[in-house]
């Protein structure tokens, strides 16, 4: 008697509903749409939403309706002149408040949404998106090394108890910021310095030097050493951005290296997006310091300048506050950010590197009781009108972020509070993304349209649907009633391999597509062995049942043979490969799992429906 077993039948049951499911969303379709999000990034109001939605139906702008999603407002709209014509008037009369971006919404029921189903992503090649070019800053990358052996030296000094003036950022050779000079008060070691500081940073070229009677230590950074800091400052700002790039939630980002100084970054799906742009090129970094109790920061505020060893800074409120001019520890020692809630409200918890924990363990030892300041530092390029020409000029804003007294000892790990809820995410992303190792400025931003997109995935449809029908009658034709399952199984691999990419949120671009085609090709051939099995049997005069039974069994190993080396192959693709052959890999790979499932379970499955059981068919229509 040929039977299946009643789980193997709830497993297929299940498999099949739980990717219909999933699959579901595909098939709605999209519509155009804006996104809006508040420039304070916090979440839009029901009350937001009737500001955005009566200021388009001021300026006459037709949508058909908006949902609001994760904080952010999502307005369909019934055509892209619609589209484009609500971005121009929301980016024009709500500008102070809102940030739009043009996207695309799926027409799926809210049900579904409620549930968190989505359809699978496409990539910059069928969607279209954003595209970036940067500016790779190199010269502010030796800077920002500079700045960090200021801050050795300062320690390195201050541990000896070597009494110095400042240390100052200095171009000692071609003219460019290369090195730092250190200015000592008269009596001072100087020699003594010279070997601390060569301990504190072996790799640099000291000399000793008089100018105007005052003594002064300059180190040098190398020709060589400067450029091997502008060439990894650009491979790490790749690294930072592939971080902060994920961490916002595009999908398959495009981040590579293009020229001498230059990178591209490509995200499907988002055009024209203040927001993504806004965090991508932020050159933000957090400093340590022990607040100055000492001085009076009304002196040095109506003085114009802070008192020696300590630097004047504000906070949000633009309230005045003196610190420490030695930093604790900065944004490039942290290793780890996470924002949540506390009893102080919205944190940031951080966790610090060995040496940095160390230096805060040494401060916050000898300093109970005393106030600690976060400093947040951006550095950004504004663009002014000067005699009726566009300038560019860098800029550095330095705001004092939170201040707390310490409580107790701590080292390496420790919360930043003061925060708002917005404010705490949006840090906890920058600092986990890591810190750009040189300021980004875009030289070139371009929005691709998806008409071609479309075009593309029109004939993709089309090349699978016509593709699916000639091996439907092909199968039918050839198999006749056995065809028939051939070619419902066929359809249910591809709805499967649709849910699981939608599942995983793969991107599904145009070598995608043809790994789908391929799939549906090579979905065939299992098929194909076990009916050519069942056949076989047959002629021996075996029974209808047993040679069912046989034809599965027999074609097993041939099956899994051809399968597993083809899914080896594409398992490499999938973890070494990138862009198009990663796109490619990943279907192929999805479409084995589902094709051999299908075909072993589903085919056996309805056709042990069929002639299983008390039944004992006379033939088979194979």
């Amino acid at each position: 008697m040929l039977d299946y077993a009643r789980w193997k039948y709830v497993l297929v049951l299940l498999v099949t509903v739980v990717g219909l499911l999933f699959a579901a969303p595909n098939f709605f379709g999209e519509d155009q749409a804006l996104q809006v999000a508040r420039k304070d990034r916090a979440a839009i109001t029901e009350e937001a939403r009737a500001t955005v939605e009566a200021f388009l139906r001021s300026k006459q702008v037709k949508f058909t309706r908006s949902d609001v999603d994760d904080g952010r407002l999502t307005v369909r709209f019934p055509g892209v002149a619609e589209q484009l014509l609500a971005r121009d008037a929301v980016n024009e009369g709500l500008s102070a408040t809102y940030v739009s971006a043009l996207t695309r919404a799926s027409r799926a029921p809210e049900f579904f949404r409620t549930l968190g189903l989505r359809p699978m992503a496409l990539g910059l090649d069928l969607r279209g998106g954003l595209y970036l070019l940067y500016q790779v800053d190199v010269k502010g990358a030796v800077s920002q090394l500079l700045d960090s052996y200021e801050q050795d030296f300062r320690r390195a000094l201050t541990a000896q108890k070597l009494p110095f003036n400042d240390i100052t950022s200095v171009a000692l050779q071609g003219g460019e910021v290369n090195g730092l000079r250190i200015s000592f008060p008269d009596g001072a070691d100087v020699q003594g310095a010279k070997v601390a500081l060569q301990k504190a940073v072996a790799d640099l070229a000291y000399t000793v030097t008089e100018v105007g009677g005052m003594r002064y230590i300059e180190a040098a950074m190398s020709p060589a050493q400067v450029r091997k800091r502008e060439d990894d400052s650009i491979q790490q700002n790749i690294v930072t951005l592939r971080n902060r790039v994920n961490e916002l939630g595009v999908s398959e980002p495009t981040v590579t290296r293009q020229g001498v100084d230059r990178v591209a970054v490509q995200l499907p799906g988002v055009q024209n997006s203040a927001e993504v742009k806004d965090i991508l090129g932020k050159v933000a970094t957090l400093e340590f310091r022990l607040t100055d109790t000492q001085n009076s920061v009304a002196e040095a505020v109506q003085r114009g300048r802070a008192p020696l060893g300590s630097k004047l800074y504000y906070d949000r409120q633009q309230r005045p506050t003196l610190l420490k001019r030695e930093v604790i520890a900065t944004g490039d020692q942290l290793v780890d950010a996470t924002s949540g809630a506390g009893q102080d409200g919205p944190s940031v918890s951080v966790r610090l590197d060995a040496r940095a924990g160390e230096e805060m363990l040494r401060t916050t030892r000898a300093n109970v009781g005393r106030p600690m300041a976060v400093v947040f530092i951006e550095k950004k390029r504004e663009t002014t009108e000067v005699n009726g020409q566009k300038v560019d000029h860098d800029t550095t804003t330095q705001q004092v972020i939170s201040q707390a007294t310490i409580r107790g000892v701590f080292s390496n790990q420790f919360s930043i509070t003061g925060l708002t809820q917005t404010e705490a995410r949006e840090l906890a992303l920058l600092m986990r993304s890591g810190q750009l190792a040189a300021p980004l400025f875009i030289v070139e931003e371009r929005a691709i349209g998806p008409s071609l997109g479309e075009a593309s995935i029109a004939m993709g449809v089309n090349a699978l649907l016509i593709g699916m029908g000639g091996v439907f009658l092909f199968m039918i034709l050839y198999y006749r009633v056995f065809g028939v399952v051939a070619s419902i199984v066929l359809l249910a691999n591809v709805v499967l391999l649709t849910a699981l990419l939608s599942m995983f949120h793969s991107v599904l671009s145009l070598p995608g597509i043809a790994g789908i085609l391929l799939t549906v090709g090579m979905a065939v051939d299992a098929n194909v062995l076990i009916y050519e099995r069942i056949r076989e049997e047959l002629r021996n005069k075996v029974s209808p049942q047993a040679a069912i039974r046989a034809g599965f069994e027999k074609a097993f190993s041939a099956i899994a043979d051809s399968n597993v080396t083809t899914a080896i192959a594409g398992v490499v693709l999938w973890a070494l490969g990138t862009g198009a052959i990663r796109g490619f890999a990943i279907v192929l790979t999805l479409g084995i799992l589902t094709s051999m499932f299908t075909a072993l379970m589903g085919s056996r499955a309805l056709i042990t429906l069929m002639y299983g059981g008390k039944r004992k068919p006379a033939q088979l229509l194979i």
